[in-house]
């Protein structure tokens, strides 16, 4: 009888997914207590925060309004939302925020830019920004002599804003003669305003149309000695009577 060949058992071999499946879990073990040990300690809190480009929202305020503190969690806020927050103030045109690991929040804020001055019924110096926010000169900043002052204008005159937003959009050479403008409603124009400027005129115009009739402003200024100028549906421009008849004489001239 020809001999039965015996079967070769087959060797029972590991699987290999249950291997890695021991590999995987160790290593997000791992990666788990590396975060609870990170996020207890204190390089992934918050050193220090800082803030610069502001002159006259104060550092603290912003601070208080990014939401921002010292100690805390360095990836408890994003950017985008501390940027957000600071936005909804009002003086505030931009901010940029940078944040360093670790710990370091470099924030930069631009406000809007001066565009008059106007002094408070308390007697204090005011800046009016571009947005028609009106904020308190800090007595460590100087005044820039070429933006007019505005005088007799109520808090909560809207007109205020609108004039801003005008003076914002001329540029400063245009409007550097300027020293003073006054509400000056009627009837018929009820956005109305008189300025006066340092080379002793009399302007009459309307908020809107002041950036349309500015560069007509300074030509007669330019050109004309002192007096009235109209700068409403039409230009017209009458100078002074002098209260001596005779100063415009030359000198040693016959009257």
């Amino acid at each position: 009888m020809p001999k039965s060949q015996i079967p070769v058992l087959k060797q029972n071999r590991p699987k290999r997914n249950t291997s890695r499946k021991i590999v995987f879990i160790l290593l997000l073990l791992f990666i788990v207590l590396l975060a609870v040990l990170f996020f207890r300690s204190s390089m992934s809190r918050i050193s220090a925060i800082e803030i610069t480009g502001n002159v006259y929202t104060t550092t603290s305020e912003l601070l208080e309004k990014s939401g921002l503190k010292e100690g805390e969690q360095f990836f408890g806020t994003t950017s985008a939302d501390v940027i957000e927050r600071l936005k909804t103030i009002k003086a505030i045109s931009t901010v940029t925020v940078d944040k360093q690991f670790p710990g370091t929040i470099l924030i930069k804020v631009q406000e809007y830019p001066t565009v008059a001055y106007e002094l408070g019924s308390d007697g204090t110096l005011k800046a009016i920004l571009a947005s028609g926010t009106s904020l308190t000169v800090p007595a460590t900043i100087g005044v820039a002599v070429e933006k007019p002052i505005l005088t007799q204008w109520k808090a909560d005159d809207p007109l205020k804003a609108k004039l801003s937003e005008v003076l914002a959009k001329i540029p400063n050479e245009l409007t550097t003669d300027i020293s003073e403008i006054i509400p000056n409603p009627t009837p018929s124009f009820p956005d109305q305003i008189r300025m006066y400027t340092k080379s002793q005129f009399e302007v009459i115009t309307t908020v809107s149309l002041l950036s349309d009739k500015v560069e007509y402003l300074n030509q007669v200024i330019e050109t004309e000695r002192p007096g009235k100028i109209t700068m409403l549906e039409a230009d017209t421009y009458v100078p002074f009577i002098p209260d001596n008849p005779d100063e415009d004489a030359e000198p040693g001239a016959t009257p």
